[in-house]
């Protein structure tokens, strides 16, 4: 619900043929910002276009009447207007003369951070990720009177360009009993930082826009004295913090590791990996995609050390309804680093491991939310490996790499789930050539009853076929005392043309289901492709390389 808008204070220092066209207009509560440059016509941008407001263009004087109604400009380019939220940034030539203004409107939102207002209670610090516009401000102001006000914190805001709070000595009243500290000079927002802590005794602090080593360096100072930190950043992903080298420290940093060779194949991973490199000075994130859509890493620290791994992130899906009630639904969705959050698709495994979990929940904005726990290590519990082991063969994998093992069993949807630890394993999938002098391995094994599947090499094509035997073989997992414990697998191959042939004659043909085969060369799914329409069968190439594969339509 909207409180505080102001627009018409904004439009009261424009010239009046530029807020003609606003003040009667039906899209004024999609504003989002006007822009004013000298020889151009003036801009009215909304969330989803942008309109032209007169057909005059602006010219020097149109500037200096809207100058001379502002207060003066701070050291980064900005300016506000006295008792609101708006915020004016200039354009300078190399004279220094201002040649155009981008007015972004300010407006206070009741009820924006209902969505995590259950996170707020557990007293963690909050890293906000989001693009330039996409309502970090808008969100942390409303955190600030929702901590100051209905959770009685001592919250101190550092804000350096007045737009948290508004401009002129009084703070706006949407930012609660949260106290103010003005910052005179952007570049010393880091010495402010610290001076709350030392003088003013906050619980909270609040930082908007941490952009440089000395304010993330002053972030962690704060961390480290007890002080809970609320804070934003610009990035889409937590995956962009790790890749600024000024921002990465917020989360831990990143270094460089050689591994053992045994550990590098027990891992199945190369011996030089990436590794965070110290704590997060966040305990917990949150990825704003849109103003109703809102990611959440309960756990910054694993999420980040499985982004380094390229392994599936578990993580919160936050959504706001447009309802009477506000409903709030959440799910946990897996990412796998390079996919697209807003378009985020959880297989017929993923939801099942969910409704185990119990993950899943919808209530109302007025209550607190439920809290989603995401395990700090990769650990299986017993309790969820014998609620799972009828639907799922638990694989412990030596000298394979991990990232085309896990990019097969999503692809085809097998009921195998990969264990780092070999206590929760049913099976063993291995390179022969690593297991014959591996006597710990097969002591393990055959002390637990357990299979060693082993294959010639970590080719696709094997994989899979060792995959599908395995699976196949889930039910008879048990070992004869007279059988060995080294089962060869993955060597019975079909030739890629001998494959489409059996698929189309045994299974679409007859089935009249479409019909995934293995991932090809591109010349080879060519071929594919002729075969395919020799049987008058539609066919199209999925996926992206090295899994692009066939998939055959009835």
């Amino acid at each position: 619900m909207l409180i505080a808008d102001n627009l018409d204070q904004l439009l009261e220092i424009l010239p009046e043929f530029i807020t003609i066209s606003l003040k009667n207009g039906e899209k004024r509560f999609e504003l989002i910002e006007i822009v004013l440059d000298v020889g151009r016509r003036p801009e009215a941008r909304f969330a989803k276009n942008v309109n032209y407001l007169s057909y005059r263009t602006i010219v020097w004087q149109d500037l200096e009447y809207i100058l001379k109604r502002l207060g003066k400009f701070s050291g980064d380019n900005r300016a506000g207007i006295e008792k609101t939220l708006h915020r004016i940034s200039a354009l300078r030539n190399r004279q220094g003369g201002v040649t155009g203004l981008t007015c972004r409107l300010g407006r206070a939102i009741l009820g924006t951070v209902g969505i995590v207002s259950d996170l707020l209670a557990k007293q963690k610090s909050i890293l906000i990720l989001g693009r330039p516009g996409v309502g970090k401000t808008t969100a942390i102001r409303e955190i600030a009177r929702l901590l100051s006000d209905d959770m009685k914190k001592r919250v101190i805001i550092i804000d350096t360009s007045n737009e948290i709070a508004g401009d002129g000595d009084l703070p706006h009243p949407s930012i609660g009993k949260a106290r103010r500290m003005q910052v005179s000079n952007p570049q010393n927002q880091h010495q402010v930082m610290i001076e709350a802590v030392e003088n003013h005794m906050p619980e909270i602090i609040i930082i908007d826009e941490i952009g440089n080593e000395l304010e993330t360096s002053a972030a962690r100072t704060i961390a480290e004295r007890g002080v809970q930190l609320v804070g934003t950043a610009h990035g889409g992903s937590l995956d962009n913090i790790i890749k600024n080298p000024v921002m990465m420290d917020l989360v831990g940093g990143v270094q460089y590791v050689t591994l053992g060779d045994e550990e590098a194949r027990r891992r199945g991973s190369s011996k030089s990996i990436l590794e965070r490199k110290a704590p997060s000075t966040f305990d917990l994130a949150i990825e704003i995609h849109d103003p109703r859509t809102w990611i959440i890493h309960e756990n910054i620290e694993y999420s980040i050390d499985l982004l380094l791994q390229n392994s599936l992130i578990p993580l919160q899906r936050r959504e706001v309804f447009p309802t009477k009630k506000n409903i709030i639904q959440s799910q946990i969705c897996y990412f796998q680093k390079g996919e697209n959050l807003s378009t985020l698709e959880i297989s017929n495994k993923r939801n099942l491991l969910e409704k185990k979990q119990k993950p899943s929940f919808t209530k109302n904005n007025s209550s607190s939310v439920e809290p989603l726990k995401i395990k700090k290590s990769n650990k299986l519990s017993l309790l969820s490996k014998k609620q799972l082991n009828n639907q799922f063969i638990f694989l412990y994998v030596y000298g394979i790499n991990n990232q085309d093992l896990r990019a097969i069993i999503k692809l085809w949807n097998l009921p195998i789930i990969v264990t780092r630890e070999i206590q929760y394993a049913d099976a063993i999938l291995a390179l022969g050539n690593l297991i014959k002098n591996n006597k710990k391995l097969r002591q393990i094994s055959t002390s637990q009853n357990l299979n060693i599947y082993a294959i010639q090499n970590s080719s696709l094509s094997q994989l899979f076929n060792a995959l599908k035997q395995i699976s196949n073989q889930g039910d008879n997992n048990q070992i004869n005392e007279k059988q060995d414990v080294v089962k060869q697998v993955g060597l019975k191959l079909l030739t890629p043309f001998e494959e489409v042939r059996l698929i189309i004659e045994e299974i679409s043909l007859t089935k009249k289901c479409k019909v995934d085969l293995l991932p090809q060369s591109g010349s080879v799914r060519r071929l594919q492709h002729e075969i395919i329409n020799h049987y008058n069968l539609k066919s199209l190439s999925l996926g992206r390389e090295p899994y692009r594969r066939v998939r055959i339509y009835p």
